[in-house]
């Protein structure tokens, strides 16, 4: 059996396979190019109208007629600020600013040369600005002679050699009895044999020889007051001849201040400088603050009024009073100026020493001028209101309810005020009191 294979078909040239019509076999006839076209342009019409639409619907959101702009601005009602009834001590305050200093401010300046020498001249300084001090200290050299702080209330106001009495002789005694040099068995304020020697040996501990100079007539009152039951030396009331060389302490090489530690302040000279004007400065004595007060201030603080100061740098505190306000006004300085350009000075006394710390400190000072003692009443200054009808009242808040309460008012300080409810009963610690409105914000 013959099997005949399938005529195999030609494929048509491109020209007629464009021209030939579509073969139906294939199940599928392509639309015509023209429905084609019609069916884009309806897409791209809806996708149109869909855009407007969204369009006018976010502009009607943003357009708003006059009545509803106006019923949006309408402002939400004010919120009542309140604040609690206190019970509490009152205190009237002024706060101002103080310089911590010592009571005792000591000019030292050259005070003449020492035999011999032609020209005073610094020649060592040692001492720095803001350094510590203690007594027995050379301070500085002028001409190689130094100056020596010690301890003493009575500035040095001449050279002291053998012989001289005086409570100036009794100072320079007692000084260096303090440093471990005492005077033996001289008297009281009798610069005798005993006192000599210790000048001696204080001069050499400190790396100096003492000075000397010609002995001046002795006293009887010097050989009197030698002669103690202490066991005093054979000598020791023994007369200098005159022209005799002897120890002396020139007024020049000595510098007193009232406590056994002092600070320097300032430091005006170098090595090689003219030893003429102020040297160096000095503070001693027990810390004192000054401070300064506003006219307006001035009538509030009387002595004795108690006071804190505040060392900020540190966050020390301590305690103190007023202890003198002045009557006459000064320029203020150090920016402390008030608007009038016056100024009363203030000074205030730690209740206990305060500490070397503090010495030179800028601190903040609350005077409080008048207190309450005890606990009282107390609302602040905003809540108080007078009305019409001249009755002083507070305005008491219980939920959304508001009722006033009639008071009187007492002392103020801080921003209280003390106040007794005319009836008792009806105001008490922890209520809530007016004390101001608040436009409630949006949103």
């Amino acid at each position: 059996m013959t099997l005949n294979a399938p005529a195999r078909r030609r494929p048509a040239p491109p020209e007629a396979a464009d021209s030939a019509p579509p073969d139906a076999s294939d199940g599928h006839v392509p639309a015509p190019r023209g429905l084609a076209r019609r069916r884009r342009a309806l897409l791209a019409v809806v996708i149109g109208c869909l855009v407007c639409t969204a369009a006018g619907a976010g502009a009607a959101t943003l357009i708003k007629s006059p009545a509803q702009a106006a019923a949006e601005t309408v402002a939400p009602p004010p919120d009542v600020l309140t604040a609690p009834v206190a019970r509490k001590v009152l205190a009237q305050s002024v706060v101002t600013r103080g310089k911590v200093t010592a009571s005792r401010r000591v000019e030292i300046t050259a005070a003449g040369t020492a035999e011999g020498v032609g020209r005073a001249v610094v020649t060592k300084v040692m001492a720095e600005p803001g350094a510590p001090l203690k007594a027995g200290q050379v301070l500085m050299e002028v001409s190689g002679r130094p100056i020596v702080l010690l301890q003493g209330a009575i500035p040095a106001y001449r050279d002291l050699m053998p012989g001289m009495t005086g409570e100036d002789v009794a100072q320079l005694q007692k000084a260096l009895a303090g440093l471990g040099y005492p005077s033996g068995g001289d008297a009281r304020g009798v610069f005798a044999a005993g006192t000599e020697q210790a000048v001696t040996r204080f001069y050499r501990a400190v790396g100096y020889t003492p000075a000397t100079s010609q002995a001046e007539p002795t006293s009887a009152h010097a050989d009197a007051g030698t002669r103690t039951g202490t066991g005093a030396t054979a000598d020791a009331g023994r007369p200098a001849a005159t022209g005799e060389r002897v120890t002396t302490v020139p007024l020049a090489e000595v510098a007193y201040v009232p406590s056994a530690t002092a600070r320097a302040d300032t430091v005006a000279a170098e090595v090689g400088d003219e030893a003429t004007g102020t040297l160096l400065s000095v503070s001693s004595g027990a810390l004192v603050v000054n401070g300064t007060l506003a006219s307006y201030e001035k009538g509030l603080i009387r002595p004795g009024q108690s006071v804190q100061i505040l060392y900020e740098a540190t966050g020390k505190q301590a305690s103190g009073s007023v202890v003198s306000v002045a009557d006459a006004p000064t320029k203020a300085q150090d920016g402390d100026t008030p608007q009038n350009g016056q100024s009363y000075a203030l000074r205030v006394k730690p209740t206990k020493a305060l500490g070397e710390d503090f010495n030179g400190a800028d601190v903040r000072l609350t005077v409080v001028a008048a207190s309450s003692q005890d606990k009282v009443l107390a609302v602040p200054a905003s809540a108080i209101s007078a009305g019409a009808d001249g009755l002083t009242s507070v305005t008491v808040r219980t939920g959304s309810r508001e009722h006033r309460v009639a008071v009187r008012v007492g002392m103020t300080g801080d921003g209280f005020v003390q106040i007794t409810p005319e009836k008792p009963a009806r105001l008490a610690e922890g209520d809530q009191v007016v004390v101001g409105i608040q436009s409630a914000g949006r949103s």
